[in-house]
């Protein structure tokens, strides 16, 4: 036998009635302006402009690689740092001795080349938000994988994690003419995620 919200209804002083329905369009209220405050921020943050971002997280130019970037943690354990890419600059393809992971923050999706040596291939993965198109907020880079990126709109900002923390030392640049003999396949996108300043690397 069915018992339904109507059925209830009719056992229940006309008073208790009202109060159910007050309290249901109040909570129906307060997820709509939870939701519109939720909305308001998210279109403030896409209204900012590169130069206010940097600003607001005081970012400095980032030599040899490029973009600009802010240290958000260091200690023994592992490093941090916030990385933004505007429209015309991007990071440089380069390759470090250890472990890299990149998270998306905010502003355009982020569209990185990587060239794996172990099997001297290529891919290209799209770091962003749009799970529905595909993007994933997060992207690990191997050991000795050479990676580059760029904004695919009119800035990004992303931060990358290492552990152990990074190093100078263990930091190699990329040349547009090397790598291109090495991965042949990429050899169309490799010129726009290098720098011609970069040095000669065997």
């Amino acid at each position: 036998m069915g018992f339904g919200v109507a059925h209830l209804f009719q056992f229940l002083p006309i008073r208790a009635i009202l109060l159910v329905v007050q309290g249901a369009v109040t909570c129906r209220r307060s997820i709509d302006v939870f939701g519109a405050a939720i909305g308001k921020q998210r279109y403030v943050a896409i209204m900012m402009t590169g130069p206010e971002v940097a600003e607001l997280l005081k970012l400095k130019p980032l030599p040899d690689e490029g973009g600009l970037w802010a240290q958000t943690w260091l200690d023994e354990a592992g490093s941090g740092i916030y990385f933004l890419m505007q429209e015309g600059d991007f990071s440089a393809l380069h390759r470090l001795t250890g472990p890299e992971l990149w998270h998306h923050y905010g502003g355009a999706p982020v569209q990185m080349l990587l060239l794996d040596p172990d099997t001297e291939s290529h891919s290209l993965f799209v770091l962003g938000d749009d799970l529905l198109a595909g993007q994933r907020p997060f992207y690990g880079v191997g050991p000795g994988v050479w990676m580059g990126a760029r904004t695919m709109g009119e800035w990004s900002l992303v931060g990358t994690t290492m552990a152990p923390p990074y190093h100078s030392d263990g930091f190699e640049l990329g040349s547009s003419e090397d790598l291109a003999k090495r991965f042949p396949s990429a050899a169309a996108l490799i010129p726009s995620f290098t720098r011609a300043e970069a040095a000669n690397h065997d």
